[in-house]
Order: structure tokens, then C-alpha cells, then sequence
């Protein structure tokens, strides 16, 4: 049973990581054929491609462009990127299962096998397509694709939730996410002339455009949770020194991203205002397990703490030079901001019925 298992996800394994490989390798060359190369080797967009798809597993790199530039970390990477190779995941997956029809002793091993081979084979080809430019740290491989293969893995069972706080904290998690991404669309639709403008200064030509606009779609996550962090109280930083929050506003100079259109041109105090929407978030919770174990709303307030520590972790980094050190929000005053801010909210909700029931 094993040697089947084993082939049968070895094969998955290979074939979902070649889904997302191809055609960014694909996109590759035709970006470099565009632009033209000195040398002619194809093993430069190819090499390209294949840190491309790291980057979508937020592996970290540390880059050296070249002798006397600039040189640091990229861990600033696009949240929106993690759709790939978790679909891709999701899809190897459930084909192992059908290739192993459906059988529960074997399923249980595939995913064990399924989750290691990916994350051997991942770190393998970061190891080998390391240069003295770009070293992606592949030692830490596994530290973030054993998360992603694993949630992966897990959703594509299509396992009914049965645990009432993760449920729960998912629901809130959605609702802060679904704020997030509200307010940035709809500030974005209100600064388009600016996000016109930052994308004229840049010139990308046609092929240009069409990678930036990618590249802009797939950092609206990491900008949602920056909004989220901004309404939330604490602001979120774009380079080292700045702050951009309802009460401050310290920022020199803005990069020519056309996303950064959004960005407010100013102190907005009136902005505090959304933070009911995180003390109502501590209010639901508390009605949705009056009739739960008294455990059930910690543990859930808890597993919330976790997951906006993870998610500002995810969202935020450097974007290797000095300047842009440190982009994003900072993940401990937002996991802390929030969890005072849901405490208020569990603390109203169970102390005020008790004064008017007192009265």
C-alpha cells in the first residue's frame, strides 16, 4: 500500500507544482524576449520563473543586485500570490484521493506524503537555483510551505468544521478582511486620478502595464490588512520612520506605486470611529456562545489573536533597501490594538445585561 501511496501523490506532487511553474515560466520568457537579453541564455528567465513561484510561497530572499548597489531583504511579498499554489494544492490532492478511491487508511498517509514531498521538492529547488544575487533562504522552506500544504491539503477533504472556535474566529477573520477590502476599493474608486497619475510616472509600457496591474491585484491583500491596522487605531508604515494612522501622519516621500493612490493625504481622526467595528466583532462573539462552554469564547478570542498575528506577519516585510525596511503594520500593536479593542467588546456585552437585569 505504501509504493502506491507514495506514486500516486509523488506524481500529484510533481504535477501541481508544475500547474503554477509553467506558465510563469511562460510569462517569463516572453518578458525577457520583450526586453532583450546581452547574453542570450534561457536559463536567466527560466531561473526567474522559478523565484517567482517561490515568492508566492512567501519564502523570503536576500538580494544583491550587483557590486556597490543596494542590497537587503525582500520579505515584502504579495498575499494574493498564495492563491496559486494553494489552488494547485488543493487540486493535487483531491486527484490523489480519486487515483486512491477514496480509501480512509489511504488518505491518511497521502497526506502525510502529499505535505512532505512537497516541502522536500520545494526546498530542493530553492537550494539549487541560489546565486550570489539572489539567495532565497531555503532552510526556511519548510517553515512556510508545511502551513500552506497543510491547510491546503486539509480544505480540499472538504471537511465539515466541527469545531465551534475556529468557526467562529473564521467568521470574524472574514469580516475584518471583508472591511479591509471595502474601504481600500472604495478608496481607491475616490484617488483614481492619483493611481492614474503613479502609473503614468512610471511608464510600463503594454506588456509592462499588464504585469503591473498583476502585481498590483495581488498586493490588495497585504494593502486590505494595512487598512485594517489603519482603522484599527495603530496606522501601518511604508519605509522606515513613517506612520500612517488616523492621529500621525510621518511619511517624506511616497514610492510611485499605483496602488499607494489610496493612501490618505492626511490626519483623519474621525477615522477612530471603525474601531466599533472591532468592539462589535467582541460583541457577537460573546452572543454567539451564550449557549457554548464558557471556554468556547476565550479559546475563539484566542485563535483570533493568532490569526491577526499571522496575517499582519504574513502581510508586512521589507522591501530590501533601507528606506523600505519596514512596510506594512506592525504585528504586535495591531494583534494588541484589536484584542484590547475586542475585549472592550466581550467586556459590555457581558457586564451590561447584568446592571439592567441589577436595576
Amino acid at each position: 500500500m505504501f509504493q502506491r501511496v507514495l506514486s500516486v501523490t509523488l506524481v500529484q506532487v510533481v504535477r501541481c507544482i508544475s500547474v503554477v511553474l509553467l506558465p510563469i515560466a511562460f510569462l517569463s520568457l516572453i518578458a525577457w524576449a520583450t526586453a532583450g537579453s546581452t547574453n542570450g541564455n534561457t536559463s536567466d528567465p527560466i531561473r526567474a520563473a522559478i523565484w517567482l513561484w517561490l515568492g508566492a510561497h512567501h519564502l523570503a530572499f536576500n538580494l544583491t543586485i550587483s557590486a556597490g548597489a543596494a542590497s537587503g531583504w525582500l520579505t515584502y511579498l504579495p498575499l494574493g500570490a498564495l492563491i496559486f499554489p494553494i489552488l494547485a494544492i488543493r487540486s493535487g490532492f483531491k486527484r490523489s484521493i480519486e487515483r486512491l478511491d477514496n480509501d480512509y487508511q489511504s488518505i491518511a498517509l497521502a497526506r502525510t506524503l502529499f505535505v512532505s514531498l512537497y516541502v522536500a521538492i520545494t526546498a530542493g529547488i530553492a537550494f539549487f537555483v541560489t546565486t550570489d544575487a539572489v539567495k532565497p533562504v531555503w532552510y526556511l522552506t519548510p517553515l512556510v510551505t508545511i502551513p500552506i500544504a497543510t491547510l491546503s491539503v486539509l480544505s480540499a477533504e472538504r471537511r465539515k468544521i466541527s469545531s465551534q472556535p475556529i468557526f467562529f474566529a473564521t467568521r470574524i477573520i472574514s469580516a475584518f478582511l471583508g472591511f479591509g477590502f471595502l474601504t481600500l476599493g472604495i478608496s481607491l474608486l475616490v484617488n483614481f486620478k492619483t493611481v492614474q497619475d503613479l502609473t503614468q510616472v512610471l511608464e510600463p509600457g503594454i506588456l509592462g502595464g499588464v504585469l503591473l496591474l498583476i502585481l498590483n491585484v495581488l498586493y490588495l491583500p497585504n494593502a486590505a490588512v494595512a487598512t485594517i491596522g489603519y482603522f484599527a487605531g495603530v496606522g501601518f508604515g511604508i519605509g522606515n520612520g513613517t506612520i500612517i494612522s488616523p492621529l500621525s501622519y510621518q511619511v517624506p516621500e511616497i514610492p510611485a506605486l499605483p496602488l499607494l493612490g489610496a493612501l490618505p493625504a492626511g490626519k483623519f481622526p474621525i477615522a477612530l470611529i471603525a474601531i466599533l467595528i472591532f468592539i462589535a466583532a467582541g460583541v457577537a462573539l460573546t452572543s454567539w456562545t451564550l449557549n457554548q462552554r464558557p471556554e468556547v469564547l476565550w479559546q475563539t478570542f484566542t485563535l483570533v489573536l493568532f490569526a491577526v498575528a499571522f496575517i499582519s506577519w504574513a502581510a508586512s516585510g521589507s522591501l530590501m533597501t533601507q528606506a523600505l525596511s519596514a512596510v506594512g503594520v506592525s504585528i504586535w500593536k495591531v494583534t494588541l490594538a484589536i484584542g484590547v479593542e475586542m475585549a472592550i467588546g466581550i467586556g459590555l456585552a457581558r457586564v451590561l445585561p447584568r446592571l439592567d437585569r441589577a436595576r
